[in-house]
């Protein structure tokens, strides 16, 4: 809701919001990871160079895919795509092979984020509020956003595919991954900061806002962005673990999961533009991912098990 609502008031204000979840994380793990840098880190520090470029372009480019037309709807339902790009991409790099059931859930998942994908471009070219050559231009900057969106997609489906490369060589170590992803990067923010500070001011002069329960006043959007930084603080260190337990293709389905849920949630709460074709491509989502967890099969002897036990009383 935190970043909904930020994002909704002030579309530019994903980099702000970024170098303080970094900012955040990065301080917790110097002072309870690395012991104000006296640890050594297992995995040596240039695996996490090559990592935390990874990551910081990634975060990056999708900040920008929502100044570049994206609605926030059609931005999580394209990320959803990773499932397929790290699948694709573990055929080709790691030699993987699945089966068909999972090539079949797959291609769902590649069917609705297309339905979707293709009718919010038909709502972009068609907004009546635009002449035709203004029209042109906001579809052409729609286009380099879906290329953005695409780009940030296979990079991160790399870096899902490295770190499980990396796990199995060194070790788990998520808490030391957690923390040198988001200290490394810090720097590269210096590249955003006219930005960053221009949106630190947009939120100082918004509207004031009492904390409940300690009576402190701040400007809502600091509030909103306080929480958003705790929130994703305890939801990345959870991806994090996650991370070292399982393999690349079976995170990128949790967080897919995950998104899922935030868009279902954004659209009935804030009450965003979805058309049944909308829905149908969210159908084939979530039951391409129902596929690929093979759900079915967990739930046939359960159930079989729950229709025995009434004939057995």
């Amino acid at each position: 809701v935190f970043i909904f609502r930020a994002c909704r008031q002030f579309p530019g204000c994903g980099n702000i919001v970024t170098f303080s979840q970094f900012l955040f994380i990065a301080m917790e793990g110097f002072i309870f990871e690395a012991n104000f840098g006296r640890k050594k880190p297992a995995i040596p520090i240039r695996y996490y160079f090559i990592m935390v470029a990874m990551f910081f372009t990634v975060s990056v480019v999708n900040n920008y895919a929502l100044n570049l037309n994206i609605a926030m709807p059609l931005h999580m339902i394209f990320r959803s795509g990773s499932l397929i790009a790290s699948m694709a991409l573990g055929v080709i790099i790691l030699k993987k092979r699945y089966s068909m059931s999972k090539y079949t859930s797959i291609a769902l998942v590649s069917l609705g984020i297309f339905t979707c994908t293709f009718m919010s471009a038909k709502q972009v070219a068609s907004d009546s509020s635009l002449n035709e050559e203004d029209g042109l231009q906001v579809f052409l900057w729609w286009l380099l956003g879906i290329a953005a969106l695409t780009f940030a997609l296979l990079m991160s489906a790399r870096m899902g595919i490295f770190q499980e490369t990396l796990y199995k060589q060194f070790g788990k170590h998520s808490k030391e991954a957690l923390f040198y992803n988001h200290a490394l990067p810090l720097p590269g923010f210096l590249l955003l900061a006219p930005n960053i500070y221009h949106h630190a001011v947009l939120f100082s002069q918004s509207e004031p806002f009492q904390v409940p329960g300690i009576g402190l006043t701040l400007p809502i959007m600091w509030f909103y962005l306080l929480m958003n930084v705790i929130t994703q603080y305890v939801c990345i260190r959870g991806v994090f673990i996650l991370t070292t337990e399982c393999t690349s293709l079976t995170v990128t389905l949790v967080v897919t999961l995950r998104k899922f849920v935030s868009l279902i949630f954004s659209i009935l709460y804030f009450r965003n533009p979805f058309t049944g074709w909308h829905w149908l491509g969210t159908v084939f989502v979530f039951v391409g991912t129902l596929m690929y967890t093979e759900v079915w099969n967990s739930l046939g002897p359960f159930l079989a098990r729950w229709r025995k036990r009434p004939k057995e009383e």
